[in-house]
């Protein structure tokens, strides 16, 4: 046994000699730092040079044609409808804070506020971090609250979800995996749904159907008058999913699901066969959220065309009849786009206002916006979130994290005027009467006008 040991470590020691006496291979090229840009390096010959990030086009100003600004008296879903198409709505072009009100909880490292305001029939209805939902009037008043949190989870600890209106009714999907139906005038429970997976974003509805969509990939369709499910459609489940999502898009035949994998499935309202999916691809290179593909941008159905936008920085511009891809523009959508005047607005997933041409996706104009939290650069960590854009007042306006509410020149992007929202903005705006409504992240509810 020791002798076979003995040979054992020789012939180990034989092989470390010859690999010693083995020359280092050298690459033959120009060494280049680390951390020197692509565009700095030399390119060896013989050899394709280093591609570059591409460069930021020069923004254009292009007169625009808006349409009338009105004083729509709804705003039932995210994005102002069950088809996410925002109106122009009239605001003042100096608008100021008129009164703020308590809707509940606010968001803490825990839990975050992440729904949507909307408004019908007088009512403002908004959801807390702690999934208690308030209906506050017009004058800021509080009419009814009812909290939530289910029976079988009473940890509290679950955010995410969003909110509807239609037929006197409203409906709530949580991240505790439900569906909620209240009395819009009383926020008596109606009924409640308990579905197979977590809900991110908000439910849609039309025509006495609620749908909804859940993280594991599938799409929902309710019967608004008892709960019960009329049919599910299957989707490419991500168990990534970004809290406060899009929310499913309906038109006079189907309805248009998005999923936390990127893709958009259409399938008819009459029985949820599926007619056509459509992946929104691509990913923002050089960050690291890269593989969040979650559609965040809520598809908006203009006519024929669905425009839909991903956390990974893509929106896509799909035809909404077969599914097939018109084009792709290599930036996100973080909410429902604003599609006007042959346009398409984004806040895109770099912290920037975005002017696209709603028949190319060429870029037109960028307008920056706050990024990092914090300048320094050994504490960026945190990101300013911006919610938007709608069309209030001939101006594009985004309500931000950072406490401002910023208005823009549709024309060329030039910012034209700020207020402030104490707090800081939680989720998009909605806007009705006249009034904007801001959701701010210490659990308020702002109005301004």
């Amino acid at each position: 046994m020791k002798q076979k040991r003995n040979l054992g470590l020789s012939a180990l020691a034989a092989v470390m000699l010859l690999s010693a006496c083995e020359r280092e291979l050298i690459l033959s090229g120009e060494r280049f730092p680390v951390r020197a840009d692509l565009d700095a390096s030399i390119p060896v010959a013989g050899q394709p040079a280093p591609v570059a990030p591409p460069a930021r086009p020069a923004n254009q100003s292009v007169p625009i044609s808006l349409p009338a600004a009105s004083a729509n008296a709804d705003w039932s879903h995210r994005g102002g409808s069950a088809r996410h198409a925002s109106p122009h709505g009239r605001l003042s072009a100096a608008p100021a804070r008129v009164w703020s009100a308590n809707i509940g909880t606010g968001s803490s490292r825990m839990n975050r506020i992440s729904a949507a305001p909307v408004v019908a029939d007088g009512r403002i209805v908004t959801l807390d971090s702690r999934a208690r939902v308030v209906a506050t009037g017009t004058n800021g008043a509080t009419l009814w609250q009812t909290e939530l949190t289910p029976q079988f989870d009473r940890g509290g600890d679950v955010s995410g979800g969003g909110v509807a209106l239609g037929g006197g009714m409203v409906f709530v999907a949580t991240g505790y995996g439900e569906l909620v139906a209240l009395q819009a005038s009383t926020g008596a429970v109606i009924w409640r749904q308990r579905l197979a997976s977590p809900v991110s974003g908000a439910p849609a509805y039309d025509g006495g159907t609620v749908y909804v969509a859940t993280r594991d990939g599938a799409g929902w369709a309710v019967d608004a008058r008892n709960g019960k499910v009329q049919w599910t459609v299957p989707g490419l489940p991500n168990t990534l999913a970004v809290t406060g999502s899009s929310a499913p898009a309906v038109t006079d035949r189907n309805v248009i699901f998005p999923f936390p994998s990127g893709e958009l499935v259409s399938a008819l309202r009459l029985n949820g066969v599926r007619v056509w999916g459509a992946p929104v691809t691509g990913q923002r290179p050089g960050r690291g959220y890269q593989g969040l593909v979650d559609v965040t941008g809520d598809p908006v159905i203009v006519g024929s065309t669905i425009y839909a936008g991903t956390a990974a920085g893509r929106t896509a511009a799909i035809n909404a009849g077969t599914g097939d891809r018109i084009w792709t523009a290599v930036e996100g959508a973080m909410n429902p786009p604003l599609v006007v005047g042959g346009s398409v607005f984004v806040v895109n997933d770099e912290a920037r206002l975005v002017r696209l041409d709603a028949a190319t996706g060429e870029v037109i104009w960028m307008a920056d916006m706050p990024y990092f939290e914090n300048d320094k650069p050994k504490r960026q960590k945190a990101i300013t979130a911006h919610y938007g854009p709608v069309l209030a007042g001939g101006r594009v306006v985004v309500v931000s994290g950072d406490g401002l509410l910023r208005q823009f020149s549709a024309t060329d992007g030039t910012l034209v005027g700020t207020a402030e929202i104490p707090g800081g903005a939680a989720a998009a705006p909605a806007l009705a009467g006249g009034a904007l409504y801001v959701v701010s992240t210490n659990g308020q509810l702002h109005a301004f006008r």
